[in-house]
C-alpha cells in the first residue's frame, strides 16, 4: 500500500537524463565559444601581422627608392623572409620589387632584355631569377675569398633545381616554349629563349645526364616544334653539351624510345624527330660516329608514327599536314609551326646528311667509260629507232663498261657494311610510308645526287655469292629481319629510280644520260622484268600482303616506267621484254581454267608474252563476246542483221544518221550495206562483208581527212589527233563519238585501216594519262618536237627566265585571230620565273595535249570504248595499239601473202602471169612499192598483225579481159582463156585495177613481164588515193 507508482519512477529518470544532456550541451557551447574566440583572435593577429609586414616591406622599398636607406644583403634577406612568409597572389608587385632588389644586390649583368614587344616583362624577370639561383657563376659572394663556399652554394642550387623538378618545372617551361615558338614567327626574344634553354639544361647537367632527366628533357623541351631551329637562328652560340650523342644513346634502347613516343603521341613525336634531325645536321661529326644508333632511333620513332598513319579518312582519323590521315589525336595548335618542322625533316634527305649516312655507298668508285652515244632520233616513226648499232657498240665495249652492268656478287650480306646500308634504306623507306604528305620531297631529295642511285645499284649487284636476282628471290621466301632489310633496300632503289626517270626528260635520259647510262637501264630493266615475272609465276604475289605487296608494286612501278619509256623511244634490244621460258600455250590453258597466276601475269606484265600471241588472245576474247551476244552464225540460229542504205555522194552523212542511233550490240553485230548512186538506183552486188569493209574504210578516210577539221596532223611526222577548232562543226562532239564507234568497229572486226595516230592521243585513249607516273612533257614530242625543244630549252636556261618576258599563258592564232589562253586563272599577268618555270613547262604541255582537246577526246573515247572494252587493251602498249588499228609495221611477207592468195578467172599459182607478178614484187619492187601495192589492193599499206591468213576477205587475183565498166564477171570461156593463156586481144593498154572491199586484184593477161611491171607500177602510184601515213 506504500509502494511508489511505476509512472513516477520513469518520469524521474527522464528528468535526470535531460538534466545531464543540458549540462553537456552547455559545456560544448562554452568550449566552442572559446575555440571560435581563439580562431578569431588568431585571424585578427595574422591580419595585423601581415598588415605590419606589408607596411614594413612597402616602407623598405620606398626608403630604398628615395635613397634614405641603403640596401644590403642582410636587410634584403630579412625582408625577403617576411614577404615570402605572408605571400599571397595580390602581393605580385611586392614580389617583383623583391626580385629586382635581389638581382641588383647580386650585380647580375646578364639579365635577358626583352627585345620583342610580345615578351612579358615579368616572365623575363622570373627567368632571370631562376637562372641566377640555379648557378653560382654570377654570385658576388663566391668571388675572391668566397671561392671556398662554392661547393656548398652549388648544393643549394641543386636543391633548388630538385625542388623545381618536383613542382613540374619542365611542364611549365614546355608551355612557355610552345606558346612562344609554335607559330610561324617566334614571340620569344633571344635573351628569353637563351634563359629557358639554359634553365632546362642545368638540372640535366647537374644530374650528370641521368636517364630520368634526359627523359624529361626529351619529352618536354625537345618535343617543342622547331626548338633547335629557333635556337640556331636566335642564339647559335648556345652550347649543346654534346646533347645529340647522349640523346642518340638514350633512345637506342628500344623500350626507352617507345616510352618517349607513347608519352608524346604522333604530332609531338614528329616535332622531336625534327629537332633530332637538325641536331644531326648541325653536328656532322657526331652523326658520322653514331650513324648506326641515329638511324635506328629515327626508324623506331617513324615506325611508331606509321602505326597510326591511315590511307583514308574515317570517323577515327584526323588530318595532319605531314602524316596525312592519322588515327591518333592531332594537336591542331602545332599546325602553324608545321612548315618549320617540315624544313627540319628535310635535312634528313638533304645532301649533307645523305653524304654522311651513305658514305660507304658513295665512296665506291665506278669504272670510267667513254660516253655512250645516244640512240638516234627516229626519222619516220617515233617508236622505230635504228638502235642496232648502238647495242653493238655498247656490248663490244663490255670490258670497259662500269662493273654495275650485271650482278657480280661476292659481298656477304651479314657484313657490318651491308647491315648499315640496309638499315639506312629501311629508315628512308619508313619515312616514305609515314610522311605521306611530303613523300615527293623525300624522293626528290634522295635523287638529287646523280651518283647515289647508280652506286646503290652497284652495291646491290655485289650482294650475295652470285649477286642480283637469286639473292632477292631467296629473301622473298624468308621472313627473317635480314631478308626484310634487303628487300627494303631494293624497294627504296626502285621508288627513287622510278621518281628520277619520271622527272627526267628525253634529252636527260638518252643524250645526257643523267645518273644512269643506257646500258645500265637495259640491265636494270632485265632484272626487274625477271623479278616481277618470278613473283607472279611462282605464286608469291597471290598470297603477298603488307611489305611484300608494297615491294611488288614498287618494283612493278619502276619496271613499267622503263617499259613505257622504251615504247615511246626505244633503248632496249629486240625481244628484250619477252620471257623465253614462258610458253604461250601453257599460259592460255591456265587462262581458260581461270588460274590466278595467269590472270595476274596478263594484268601486270603482258609484255612478256609475244605480241602475236596477245593479238590472238584479243581476237579470241572478241570471238567469245560475239558468241555470248549471239552475233555468230550457228546451226540453230542466225545473228540479227542490220541493213543500211548509203548514197555514195553522201556516205559520211548517211552513215552518221543511220548508225549513231543504233544500240551498241547492233553495231557489234552484222551490218549489211547497200549503195545507191546519185540517181537513187541500187548498185549491183550483195554485201558479204566486203561492201561493209569498203563503207567503213571510206567513212574512216573521210573523217580523218584533215581538210574536214575534225582531226589535225602533227608537225613533222603527220600523225592524227583531234582538232582544237573542231567546234566549227555544229555537232562535232557527236561526230567524235561516232568516229570512235567506227574505229572501234574496225578493231572489233579485225579490219586494218591506215590511220596513224599521234602517240599522246592513243595514250589518252588507253587511259595512261591517269597513271601516277604519267608526264605530259614526255609525250609532247609526239605532238610537236620543235615546241618540245623550245620548252626544254627554258628548263635549261641558265639566266633569269623572267628576262624572256613569258607569262603563264599561251597565245594561239585561231582562224586569223590571236587568242590568249590562261594556263591558270590570271596566268596572263603572272610572269614565268626561275621558281615556276618547271610548272610552266608542264602546264603548257598539259594544255596543248589535254585541255585544248579535252571534250573531243572524251567523246571519241566514249564511242570507242562502247565497242572495245578498255580492259582488253591493257595488254597492249601505245605503239601496239597503233599496230592493232593499222596493221603490222614489219615488211610484207610475200611468201605468206602468196600462200594465202585465191585465184579466179583461170589464174592459178603456176600461171606465168602470176609467176611474173610474184617475181616483180620480190625482185623489182622495193619495200615502199610493195607497201603501195598492198594499199592498192586492200586499202591499207600494212599487213594484218597475225599474217595474211587473217585477212578478211582473203586476198585474191582475178584474170580480166575487159575494163571494169564492161566486166560482167567470170564465164566459162573467160576462165578457159585465162587458164590456157588465150587472149582475145592484146591487153597492153589496160591497167591493173582492184576492189579493195574484197581485197581483189583484177589483172589483165599480159604477154610480157615488162608490160606487167610497168603497168602495175603506174597503177599503184596513181591510185593510192588519200595517203595518211
Amino acid at each position: 500500500m506504500f509502494s511508489v507508482p511505476q509512472s513516477s519512477k520513469s518520469e524521474f529518470l527522464d528528468k535526470a537524463r535531460q538534466a545531464r544532456e543540458e549540462r553537456k550541451g552547455q559545456k560544448e557551447k562554452e568550449r566552442a565559444a572559446i575555440l571560435i574566440q581563439a580562431l578569431v583572435r588568431r585571424f585578427l593577429c595574422r591580419c595585423r601581422l601581415q598588415k605590419q609586414i606589408r607596411k614594413e616591406v612597402d616602407d623598405y622599398f620606398q626608403a630604398s627608392e628615395t635613397g634614405t636607406s641603403k640596401r644590403n644583403a642582410l636587410s634584403i634577406f630579412k625582408i625577403a623572409r617576411k614577404l615570402l612568409f605572408i605571400y599571397r597572389p595580390e602581393d605580385k608587385m611586392k614580389f617583383e620589387k623583391l626580385c629586382r632588389a635581389i638581382l641588383a644586390s647580386m650585380e647580375v649583368e646578364n639579365e635577358p632584355k626583352p627585345d620583342i614587344l610580345q615578351d612579358n616583362k615579368l616572365v623575363t624577370l622570373y627567368l632571370t631569377m631562376l637562372v641566377t639561383f640555379t648557378d653560382t657563376l654570377t654570385w658576388r659572394i663566391v668571388r675572391g675569398k668566397g671561392e671556398a663556399l662554392r661547393p656548398a652554394l652549388m648544393r643549394i642550387c641543386e636543391n633548388i633545381m630538385g625542388h623545381l623538378n618536383q613542382k613540374g618545372f619542365y611542364s611549365i617551361l614546355q608551355i612557355l616554349l610552345t606558346n612562344g615558338l609554335a607559330r610561324s614567327k617566334p614571340s620569344l626574344s633571344k635573351g628569353t629563349l637563351t634563359a629557358i634553354f639554359t634553365l632546362s639544361l642545368r638540372p640535366v647537367i647537374a644530374a650528370h645526364f641521368s636517364e630520368n632527366l634526359l627523359r624529361s628533357f626529351l619529352i618536354h623541351i625537345m618535343s617543342v616544334p622547331a626548338m633547335i631551329s629557333h635556337l640556331n637562328v636566335l642564339t647559335p652560340e648556345v652550347k649543346t653539351h654534346d646533347l645529340l650523342r647522349k640523346f642518340i644513346l638514350f633512345l637506342s634502347r628500344e623500350e626507352q624510345c617507345l616510352d618517349i613516343c607513347v608519352c608524346l603521341e604522333g604530332s609531338h613525336t614528329l616535332c622531336l624527330l625534327g629537332n633530332l634531325i637538325q641536331l644531326g645536321y648541325l653536328n656532322e661529326k657526331v652523326l658520322e660516329e653514331e650513324a648506326n644508333h641515329f638511324v635506328k632511333d629515327l626508324t623506331d620513332m617513324l615506325s611508331y608514327c606509321q602505326r597510326y598513319v591511315s590511307q583514308k579518312k574515317s570517323n577515327l582519323t584526323h588530318w595532319h599536314p605531314v602524316l596525312g590521315w592519322f588515327s591518333q589525336t592531332v594537336d591542331y595548335g602545332l599546325n602553324e609551326s608545321m612548315p618549320l618542322v617540315t624544313k627540319q625533316l628535310q635535312h634528313l634527305w638533304g645532301v649533307s646528311v645523305i653524304r654522311t649516312l651513305f658514305s660507304d655507298v658513295l665512296s665506291k668508285k665506278l669504272e670510267s667509260q667513254e660516253p655512250t652515244p645516244p640512240p638516234p632520233q627516229p626519222s619516220t616513226s617515233q617508236n622505230n629507232l635504228p638502235v642496232k648499232n648502238l647495242f653493238k657498240r655498247a656490248f663490244q665495249k663490255s670490258a670497259s663498261v662500269r662493273n654495275i652492268l650485271k650482278p657480280v656478287g661476292g659481298k656477304r650480306v651479314d657484313s657490318a657494311e651491308v647491315q648499315k646500308v640496309c638499315s639506312i634504306c629501311v629508315l628512308y623507306q619508313t619515312a616514305l610510308s609515314t610522311l605521306t604528305q611530303i613523300r615527293l620531297q623525300i624522293l626528290t631529295g634522295l635523287t638529287h645526287l646523280d651518283d647515289l642511285l647508280p652506286k646503290l645499284w652497284a652495291f646491290i649487284c655485289e650482294l650475295g655469292p652470285q649477286g642480283g636476282l637469286k639473292l632477292f628471290m631467296e629473301c622473298l621466301n624468308n621472313d627473317t629481319e635480314e631478308s626484310k632489310q634487303l628487300l627494303a633496300m631494293l624497294m627504296l632503289f626502285c621508288d627513287c629510280s622510278r621518281h628520277l626517270i619520271t622527272i627526267l626528260d628525253d634529252i636527260e635520259v638518252y643524250e645526257e644520260q643523267t645518273s644512269f647510262k643506257i646500258e645500265e637501264l637495259i640491265t636494270i630493266s632485265s632484272f626487274l622484268n625477271t623479278f616481277v615475272y618470278k613473283m607472279i609465276w611462282d605464286g608469291i604475289l597471290e598470297n603477298a600482303k603488307g611489305e611484300k605487296l608494297e615491294l611488288f608494286h614498287s618494283v612493278h612501278g619502276w619496271l613499267m616506267v622503263l617499259y613505257e619509256r622504251d615504247c615511246r623511244r626505244r633503248f632496249t634490244p629486240d625481244d628484250h621484254w619477252l620471257r623465253k621460258d614462258l610458253k604461250p600455250s601453257l599460259l592460255f590453258q591456265e587462262l581458260e581454267k581461270g588460274k590466278k597466276r595467269a590472270q595476274l601475269l596478263l594484268q601486270y606484265i603482258p609484255h612478256v608474252i609475244p605480241h602475236k600471241n596477245r593479238v590472238l588472245l584479243f581476237r579470241n576474247i572478241v570471238t567469245k563476246e560475239k558468241e555470248s551476244l549471239g552475233l555468230v552464225e550457228t546451226s540453230s540460229a542466225s545473228p540479227h542483221v542490220t541493213h543500211i542504205t548509203i548514197r555514195r555522194s553522201r556516205m559520211l552523212e548517211d552513215g552518221y544518221d543511220q548508225l549513231r542511233r543504233l544500240p551498241v550490240n547492233s553495231i557489234k553485230g552484222v551490218i549489211r550495206v547497200k549503195f545507191v548512186n546519185d540517181l537513187g538506183v541500187d548498185e549491183a552486188g550483195i554485201d558479204q562483208d566486203g561492201v561493209f569493209k569498203e563503207f567503213l574504210e571510206e567513212i574512216i578516210k573521210k573523217v580523218f581527212n584533215p581538210a574536214l577539221n575534225l582531226f589535225k596532223t602533227t608537225s613533222g611526222n603527220e600523225r592524227l589527233y583531234p582538232s582544237p577548232t573542231s567546234y566549227i562543226h555544229e555537232n562535232h562532239l557527236q561526230l567524235f563519238e561516232f568516229v570512235g564507234k567506227m574505229l572501234g568497229k574496225a578493231v572489233y572486226e579485225g579490219i586494218v585501216v591506215d590511220v596513224p595516230f599521234a602517240s599522246f592521243f592513243l595514250s589518252q585513249v588507253l587511259g595512261h594519262h591517269h597513271s601516277t607516273f604519267y608526264s605530259s612533257i614526255d609525250e609532247l614530242p609526239s605532238l610537236d618536237s620543235e615546241f618540245y625543244k623550245n620548252l626544254t630549252s627554258i628548263k635549261r636556261y641558265d639566266g633569269d627566265v623572267s628576262d624572256l618576258g613569258l607569262t603563264l599563258s599561251y597565245d594561239e592564232d585561231v582562224m586569223g585571230q590571236l587568242v590568249c589562253h590562261e594556263l591558270i586563272p590570271g596566268g596572263k599577268t603572272m610572269p614565268v620565273t626561275n621558281e615556276n618555270k618547271i610548272s610552266y613547262i608542264h602546264l603548257m604541255a598539259h594544255f596543248r595535249m589535254h585541255t585544248q582537246i579535252k571534250e573531243q577526246t572524251a567523246a571519241f573515247i566514249r564511242g570507242f570504248r562502247s565497242i572495245i572494252n578498255p580492259e582488253w587493251l591493257h595488254m597492249f602498249s601505245t605503239p601496239e595499239v597503233q599496230r592493232l588499228v593499222s596493221g603490222d609495221n614489219a615488211e610484207i611477207d610475200l611468201d605468206d601473202l602468196k600462200k594465202h592468195t585465191v585465184y579466179y578467172g583461170g589464174f592459178h599459182s603456176s600461171h606465168r602471169v602470176i609467176i611474173w607478178l610474184w617475181d616483180i614484187l620480190s625482185s623489182d619492187f622495193n619495200a615502199e612499192e610493195r607497201a603501195m601495192f598492198l594499199k592498192f589492193v586492200t586499202s591499207c599499206s600494212r599487213p594484218p598483225l597475225l599474217g595474211f591468213a587473217y585477212l578478211k576477205p582473203p586476198f585474191s587475183i582475178r584474170c580480166v579481159e575487159v575494163s571494169d565498166d564492161q566486166d560482167t564477171g567470170d564465164t566459162l570461156g573467160s576462165v578457159l582463156r585465162g587458164f590456157f593463156t588465150i587472149r582475145k586481144k592484146e591487153p597492153g593498154g589496160r591497167l591493173p585495177t582492184s576492189s579493195t572491199c574484197f581485197n581483189l586484184l583484177k589483172l589483165p593477161n599480159y604477154s610480157k613481164k615488162s608490160i606487167l611491171r610497168d603497168k602495175l607500177r603506174y597503177a599503184i602510184s596513181m591510185n593510192t588515193g588519200f595517203e595518211l601515213s
